[in-house]
C-alpha cells in the first residue's frame, strides 16, 4: 500500500498522512458497497498481496451469477 500512498501522494500534491487517510476512505467505501467476501479480495489487493484486479473481477462476476440463479 506504500506504492499506492506514495503515488497519491505525488498527483495530488499532498503528504503521505493525507493520503493514507484518503486511501483508507476509498478503500473503506469500496468494500461496504461490493458483495460480501469482496472486501477482503479489495483489501489484499490494495495491500499490494496476491491477486490481480482481474481476479477481483472473476469474484464478483461468480458472486452476481450466484445472486441472479
Amino acid at each position: 500500500m506504500e506504492q499506492l500512498v506514495k503515488l497519491i501522494s505525488e498527483k495530488a500534491g499532498i503528504t503521505p498522512e493525507q493520503s493514507n487517510v484518503a486511501l483508507n476512505v476509498v478503500s473503506g467505501f469500496l468494500k461496504e458497497k461490493m458483495p460480501a467476501g469482496m472486501g477482503s479480495q479489495v483489501e489484499s489487493f490494495l495491500k499490494g498481496g496476491s491477486g490481480s484486479i482481474s481476479d477481483i473481477a472473476g469474484g464478483l462476476k461468480d458472486k452476481i451469477g450466484g445472486l441472479l440463479g
